[in-house]
């Protein structure tokens, strides 16, 4: 059997792990601190077997998968460096930034070991094993950052192992993938944040900004609400990066300020219009770092009684998966709206074509 550990069986892990469990020849180890959670990951049934003894979970493992917060991952490399591990084992991670890791393992020795850095790019607004899927990384992209020692036959057989991902596996530099992941994920989350406490700022005085910034506000910002702990591990981790980003952003930020200043109307429409093409040609419903939010809307649904449970039992007779469900709009004698939120994009499409079928009236 291939022996598989995987260290911290949450979202991530517990994802990783639905992927390997029951396949042919592939046996799957989760290890936690807490008794509690380990006895949590063979309640799910994501894991073969659950240990708290780090020591037990990596002995004669093939594969190791360290799905920790990044603040912890260094310390998780030190205590593998000190066991005896399988010859050829491979350590890998899941964490969202890739030098600092790296480094930390090129000045380790693994003796017969190898390390090869992982980021699968693809996530949910839900954590816990509870929020594990089978489907999390279908078609998103799994980047892996070898080392230039690390043999090629060692990342082979984790690029073979990641197929059951059904992922897309890209090699790329430790760097470049945070000079990347550092644009188009952390710094959002920064500029999110910061525009919250701004428009918070503001609400201390007049309440009207939180009542009226409900919606659009609320969904445009959603990733201000990440765990606090982790996103303070992830920017301090890679904070050289983000200070370059910074700058620039705040160059652009005085760009649309000389433009308000100045009144320039014409150079205002250029940078909507040069945004506007940029998103365009940007891949529509392709899974990517940020976690896509798979929702349509109901528009004028009848104030008749009973009607949500209708369309609810609907959806669950086809047996689709609604996970949220939000009545934006519902007035005596007036048609209602409602939101729909899925877990999947193959749950909201066929609930698009379902509710149509209906004759109501969808948007995405």
């Amino acid at each position: 059997m291939i022996k598989i550990a995987i260290f911290g069986v949450g979202l991530i892990g517990g994802s990783l792990a639905l992927c390997f469990k029951g396949k042919p020849e592939l046996y799957v180890v989760g290890h936690s601190n807490n008794p509690r959670s380990v006895d949590k990951y063979l309640k799910h049934g994501v894991v073969d077997h659950a240990t708290v003894s780090m020591e037990e979970a990596a002995t004669d493992a093939d594969f190791i998968f360290l799905c920790v917060p990044v603040g912890n991952m260094e310390d998780y490399l030190n205590q593998l460096s000190r066991l005896k591990l399988k010859p050829g084992c491979i350590i890998t991670d899941a964490g969202s930034t890739k030098a600092s890791i790296t480094a930390c393992a090129e000045r380790l020795d693994f003796k017969d070991a190898y390390f090869i850095g992982g980021h699968p790019m693809a996530g949910s607004e839900k954590t816990g094993v509870e929020a594990a899927s089978l489907y999390l990384y279908e078609n998103a992209f799994y980047v892996l950052t070898p080392m230039e020692q690390t043999p090629q036959e060692a990342y082979d057989r984790l690029a073979a192992l990641l197929r059951w991902t059904r992922a897309h596996i890209i090699k790329v530099d430790s760097s470049l993938h945070d000079d990347i992941v550092g644009a188009i994920s952390h710094l959002p989350h920064i500029i999110a944040v910061a525009l919250v406490n701004q428009i918070a700022g503001y609400n201390q005085s007049n309440n009207l900004y939180e009542n009226l910034a409900a919606g659009g506000f609320r969904d445009l910002t959603r990733i201000a609400s990440g765990d606090p702990i982790i996103w303070r591990d992830i920017l301090s981790d890679n904070r050289e990066v983000l200070l370059k980003l910074l700058v620039d952003w705040n160059s652009e930020i005085a760009h649309f300020i000389q433009l308000l200043k100045d009144d320039n109307g014409q150079g205002i429409e250029a940078e909507f219009r040069k945004a506007n093409e940029f998103r365009s040609s940007l891949p529509e419903r392709r899974k990517g770092v940020l976690s896509s939010v798979f929702e349509i809307y109901v528009d004028e649904v009848p104030d008749h009684p009973g009607i949500i449970g209708q369309i609810t039992m609907l959806l669950g007779n086809n047996k689709i998966n609604l996970s949220n469900i939000h009545i934006i709009e519902s007035r005596e004698d007036v048609p209602g709206n409602l939101r729909l939120s899925f877990r999947d994009e193959e749950h909201m499409d066929r609930a698009i074509e379902l509710l149509t079928q209906e004759n109501y009236t969808v948007h995405v």
